[in-house]
């Protein structure tokens, strides 16, 4: 690879990664800190940024170790093969595929969303991102088994299982009805169903 063009790759990232989102919520954050200075004062503030900065040294090798394992189970996947699983499964199978997958998928955001932007870019319609990450958020069975179980019992763990399950479903057929251009790769949910 030549240099131009290792520069050019490097420009590239760095304006993907530093786009006006990032700006924005760099800059309420420095508003932010700014006001617990002067409000709270700088014990408070140092405080804050003193656990800030333990909870992102214990949420980064999660992140890290998330990213590589689903990296590495997509490089392993034949080329096209990720695209064409997300693609066959549309509208309502697709879904029920996503709250499965919502309601498998273990550990906190770091592992979900970075396998929600995964099957966003592959093609996933909007229907199906939103089923599976409300899945998850409602029903992940690592939520019942360290915190539903413990604290509510079988029976109402139960009783909320139940009445939770068709929520992402219906969160899913909801979203494919909403008309704006989707964020990531997906199509328009117009385009989804196929009129033929």
């Amino acid at each position: 690879m030549t240099e131009p063009s290792k520069n050019t790759r490097m420009s590239t990232l760095l304006k993907a990664s530093f786009d006006k989102p990032f700006w924005f919520f760099f800059s309420f954050a420095t508003l932010m800190g700014t006001l617990c200075y002067f409000i709270l004062g700088p014990d408070d503030f140092l405080i804050a940024i003193r656990n800030d900065v333990g909870e992102l040294l214990g949420i980064l090798p999660r992140m890290v170790e998330i990213r590589l394992l689903l990296a590495g189970v997509i490089w392993m996947m034949p080329p096209g093969k990720f695209e064409s699983l997300v693609g066959r499964y549309r509208g309502f199978s697709g879904m029920l595929l996503a709250e499965f997958a919502g309601i498998i998928t273990p550990g906190g955001p770091s592992a979900a969303f970075p396998f929600l932007a995964i099957i966003g870019r592959a093609g996933a319609d909007r229907g199906i991102m939103v089923c599976y990450i409300t899945s998850w958020a409602l029903i992940g069975v690592q939520r019942i088994m360290v915190w539903d179980l413990p604290f509510m019992g079988a029976e109402n763990t139960l009783t909320r299982l139940v009445v939770s399950l068709p929520l992402p479903l219906l969160a899913g057929l909801i979203a494919n009805q909403l008309r704006f251009k989707p964020i990531f790769g997906g199509t328009p949910a117009s385009q989804d169903q196929n009129p033929s």
